[in-house]
Order: structure tokens, then sequence, then C-alpha cells
């Protein structure tokens, strides 16, 4: 699983979060933090000296058995993205989840207040709940319930509107706004997206899940999600 996420600019933290349920993240003690962000700004903006060595994306601890995975965001100079991660984790799909939170941070707070940050933490501790929100569609889509397998699930009956369903099965998501989404910039997953797109005011939680062959589980965590971004709501 990915341990810690830490966004670095100019050596300096910008946020940092223990993803795990450890009390102990690499990043969790104050000082750690700062001296561990500025040597790994450091050591990105060392390789990056040399264009024949190429950048630094991997490194392996081998006291904790931990590996770090770097991501170097090009819009900002000296935006550093890292994730701490253990041997159950692929080393793609951290990769992916870092290009995911590296492009939502650029889309929420925006290069030019990014690039005048004044050293107030404080102003990114919000993006804390969309970084949960990536980790929460990261494990739906790997690990395997994100669509139906079993050929008797695919067998929809009226049961759906029986008493034993929880009631969530019944909510319907109404978008808020009014202005056009790209929910690639806030989502992360084909089966996110195909959700998002089903939405209309009308359909039920079990309806669209029914529609898309999914869990109502599944949909109804998408449209959690898309709670907190003051999308939607339910009905």
């Amino acid at each position: 699983m990915i341990r810690d996420l830490v966004i670095i600019k100019d050596g300096v933290p910008l946020l940092a979060k223990n993803l795990s349920n450890s009390q102990k993240g690499l990043f969790s003690k104050e000082n750690d933090l700062i001296m561990l962000s500025g040597f790994f700004s450091a050591l990105n903006s060392f390789s990056d000296q040399f264009e024949d060595l190429g950048s630094i994306k991997e490194l392996k601890l081998s006291k904790n058995n931990l590996k770090l995975s770097f991501l170097n965001d090009r819009s900002v100079q000296n935006l550093v993205y890292l994730a701490t991660f253990d041997k159950d984790s692929n080393s793609v799909d951290v990769r992916s989840f870092l290009k995911s939170v590296s492009k939502s941070f650029i889309n929420r707070y925006g290069i030019n207040e990014i690039k005048k940050w004044a050293g107030r933490r404080e102003m990114f501790e919000t993006f804390e709940e969309v970084v949960d929100t990536f980790l929460e569609e990261e494990d739906y889509e790997g690990n395997g319930t994100s669509t139906y397998n079993e050929p008797e699930q695919l067998l929809k009956s009226h049961d759906i509107l029986s008493e034993n369903v929880p009631k969530y099965y019944h909510y319907i998501p109404r978008f808020k706004v009014s202005t056009k989404i790209n929910p690639e910039h806030y989502l992360t997953g084909e089966s996110s997206y195909k959700v998002f797109n089903k939405i209309d005011g009308i359909k039920s939680i079990s309806q669209i899940a029914n529609e898309l062959q999914m869990k109502e589980e599944r949909v109804y965590a998408i449209s959690k999600n898309l709670i907190k971004f003051g999308f939607i709501s339910f009905s």
C-alpha cells in the first residue's frame, strides 16, 4: 500500500499526509519532514543537472523495505510529488496515483498561486480530502470490486426494492452546479467517469448500477466523492 504522500516545493513541504493506519509514518515528525523534504528535493535537482543520467523516479530504503516514488511537475519549477509504498504496491500504480494527485493539485490551486506560495501549509489542508478520494478510487479499481464477476450477479430483479437493501440504493444523485465539469480533473478510473456521465437527477443509485453492471456500493462511493467536491447532492 501507499504509506505517505508529500508535496514539496523548493525543498519545503506544502503538504504531508500519512495514508496508512500506522501512527509512525516516515514523515510523522516535523523536523524529519523538513529535513527529508529538503534532501529529496535537492536529490531531484541534482539529477536534473545531468541530462545523460535522467531524473530519479524511484528509490528503495533498505532498513524498512519501503520504496519512494518521485514525480517532478514541470508546470511549476522545483515542485515534487513523493510517495512511499511497500512491496504490496505496484510501482506503475503508485506512479499513476502521483500523476492523478499532480493533475488535481494544479487544477485546484492554480499554477500562479502555487508559485506565489509564502510558506503557509494550511492553505493546502483541504486537498487531503482529494487524496482520500484518489485512494478510494484506486482501491476499487485495483481489487476487482468495481464490476460484477459472478454470472448470477448480472441478473437484476425487483428484489432491489425490498426492505433488505440499504436505503442508499434508492438515493438519486443530482447535480448542484450548472457549469460543465470535466470528471478527469477530479476522479480516477473509467468506472468513475461512467457513473458521472449517468447522473441525470432521475436515476437512482441502484438504477445507475444496473445500467453499468456495477455494484451499488461502488456507485454510492463515487457519488459520495462528488458530494465532497460540492458537485452533487442526494434526493
